[in-house]
């Protein structure tokens, strides 16, 4: 099993659509690439804590790949406007791919590159080292209510 930690938006839009693929064994919404390693859904509406809002998948690689993970990731979101997504506006949405090692950071950039030239160079997406990851858990445990 491996992980993929991705920023494209509200973390509930895309939390859903990436339950539902195969090959996607847990999913898990979240904040990170912040200064702290905890803080609340308050905290960083501030704008102040650094953090973006994620999902974080649990995948199965025999079934879906990581690269194959990211090309949703581009398909699902517009990683060409910075810091929004729709209606919502904040570095908390930004575009964001958080790596766990260094093959991640490798296929993460391939996969931007080939988006980017697609697009013309707009691409806004960031990648980045994973850092300070904390499930919010206010907003997980409600949704783990309503199942």
């Amino acid at each position: 099993m491996e992980i993929a930690v991705l920023a494209l938006g509200c973390f509930w839009g895309p939390e859903i659509k990436f339950s539902k693929i195969e090959g996607i064994i847990k999913t898990e919404v979240g904040y990170c690439g912040g200064n702290n390693s905890k803080t609340t859904y308050k905290e960083v509406c501030t704008g102040n804590t650094n953090h973006a809002e994620v999902v974080k998948l649990d995948f199965d690689e025999k079934i879906i790949t990581y690269e194959k993970i990211l090309k949703i990731f581009f398909q699902i979101h517009d990683p060409t406007t910075l810091n929004s997504q729709g209606p919502d506006f904040g570095t908390q949405y930004r575009s964001e791919i958080f790596y766990l090692n260094k093959n991640q950071k490798l296929i993460a950039e391939k996969v931007l590159n080939d988006i980017n030239n697609r697009l013309n160079g707009k691409v806004v997406t960031k990648i980045s080292l994973l850092k300070n990851y904390c499930p919010a858990e206010e907003y997980h445990q409600k949704y783990l209510e309503k199942r």
